[in-house]
């Protein structure tokens, strides 16, 4: 399996349509891939919001037809003695703990401070992607808020941009697609708009034109949300005109 192909499994993945062995060669290459994770998250809030508009309520007999059919079902045969598993299972794992622990002093000492150089990356690339995970849940409990209200308007630049505001929660997710990229060394920063005055929501990513962002912060008393070029890192206050100004949905 390419790195090519593991690029192209995120959509499967965030509605768990992988096989097993898929699913876990792409849980392997998850964490130190970035734009996958965030392409997951992003699909998995999607997939939230629209399984809740899909949504039906089941059948009146279904409890009675499960357990009709429960009476056709033939019963697995017992296996091995569940003791006599115990014994072989402790034999291999106590076999393969001193293997392991053997192969890990031998990699140690062979590879010495870059082993440990490189057990850091791997656990600021998984720490990346938990944070993206927790991002993607956050966006979905906008998403699915029962409050939830949305609204679109068309950008300046033909890209076309969508709020969702969830009052209960205190919080909002802006989504684009097709904005322009900014120009070199410069990000877009959101901000919410309190009645004239700008409070910085989070900076989005200048290498995607379709992302979602999770605005960052409480919507608090903000009636609407606007968008400036500011320098890469962003800016405590507005230093350009607004790329767009939307007000919230009532």
């Amino acid at each position: 399996m390419t790195a090519v192909d593991l690029h192209r499994m995120t959509g499967a993945y965030a509605l768990h349509a992988l096989s097993e062995e898929e699913n876990a060669a792409f849980e392997r290459h998850l964490p130190g891939c970035e734009p996958c994770a965030q392409e997951t998250a992003e699909l998995r809030a999607t997939a939230a919001r629209l399984g809740l508009a899909a949504t039906t309520a089941p059948p009146v007999d279904l409890r009675a037809q499960v357990l009709r059919r429960i009476t056709t079902v033939r019963q697995v045969p017992p296996g091995p003695p569940a003791e006599a598993l115990s014994v072989r299972a402790g034999r291999r794992t106590r076999a393969l703990s001193r293997w392991a622990l053997a192969a890990c002093l031998a990699a140690a000492t062979a590879l010495g401070g870059t082993t440990v150089w490189q057990y850091q990356r791997a656990e600021d690339a998984r720490d990346r992607a938990g944070q993206a995970v927790r991002t993607a849940d956050e966006i979905a409990a906008v998403l699915s808020a029962p409050d939830a209200r949305t609204r679109a308007a068309e950008l300046a630049d033909g890209g076309t941009g969508t709020v969702v505001v969830s009052r209960g929660l205190d919080r909002a997710v802006f989504a684009v697609s097709g904005m322009a990229r900014p120009p070199g060394g410069k990000v877009y920063q959101l901000w919410f708009d309190e009645d004239g005055t700008m409070r910085s929501a989070g900076l989005m990513d200048p290498g995607r034109s379709d992302q979602t962002v999770l605005m960052r912060g409480a919507v608090d008393g903000a009636s609407g949300m606007g968008i400036t070029v500011e320098p890469v890192g962003g800016s405590e206050h507005p230093t350009s005109a607004p790329v767009a100004l939307m007000g919230f949905p009532g």
